[in-house]
């Protein structure tokens, strides 16, 4: 009988799946970042999913531009609000962006201002999603109920969808917030800087932006559709 060939020790820890290093080329806290985006993009995925549905089945549905509109002048602007709640997102992204470029090059004060002014841009948006949401309970509209009268038709199932999604990603932006106040603290406490690795923000930049990119498909799916 043959002997089983056996590979000799040192050889498997010097390979990439032997352990002591990541096969990918990929640190630990990027993976787990990566992993979180991916399971919560799933649960996005099956509340628009769910959304849309909804909205295909049903007979009517509320006539979301009249919802969703301001009156300026005496004239109502639809989805205006929203529109420029998108225009923030968008801005917060390019921050986050030259937040992390400032991070690679070790410029401890521009990447600390970038973070701030993210910071500001999604205080901005939670204020406007705060006005939001005030503007419609005013109106009667709850997740388990909604107004007899155009343009909510009465319809509580619209409710619940809006109170859920928009509820749950301005949830990830208040996280988010708070987030990039901690790693904003560890920058100018220079934590990065001893370490002489900003892998950190880099970090928080992929959280940052993946619930930018969430929310443009809440804005095509739930304020478009």
């Amino acid at each position: 009988m043959h002997e089983p060939h056996t590979v000799p020790l040192e050889k498997v820890l010097q390979s990439d799946w032997g352990g002591g290093k990541s096969p990918y080329a990929v640190s630990w806290g990027k993976l787990m970042m990566w992993l979180f985006i991916l399971s919560d993009a799933f649960t996005f995925g099956g509340l628009l999913a769910g959304y849309g549905a909804l909205r295909v089945s049903s007979r009517q549905w509320p006539d979301a531009s009249a919802i969703f509109a301001l009156h300026i002048g005496g004239k109502s602007v639809p989805l205006l609000l929203i529109a420029l709640m998108t225009f923030i997102l968008i801005c917060s992204s390019f921050t986050m962006a030259m937040a992390v470029a400032s991070a690679y090059k070790g410029q401890k004060q521009r990447t600390a201002k970038f973070l701030l002014l993210t910071i500001l841009l999604g205080l901005v948006f939670l204020g406007c999603q705060a006005y939001e949401w005030s503007n419609l309970i005013h109106e009667g509209l709850r997740p388990w109920r909604a107004p007899q009268e155009a343009p909510f038709l009465g319809i509580a199932q619209f409710g619940a969808c809006f109170f859920t999604i928009t509820g749950f990603h301005g949830s990830h932006v208040l996280s988010g917030v708070i987030y990039l106040a901690i790693i904003a603290l560890r920058v100018l406490s220079g934590v990065y800087e001893r370490r002489g690795s900003y892998e950190g923000v880099e970090i928080a930049g992929l959280y940052w932006h993946f619930v930018d990119l969430v929310w443009v498909f809440v804005f095509t799916f739930f304020y478009l559709f």
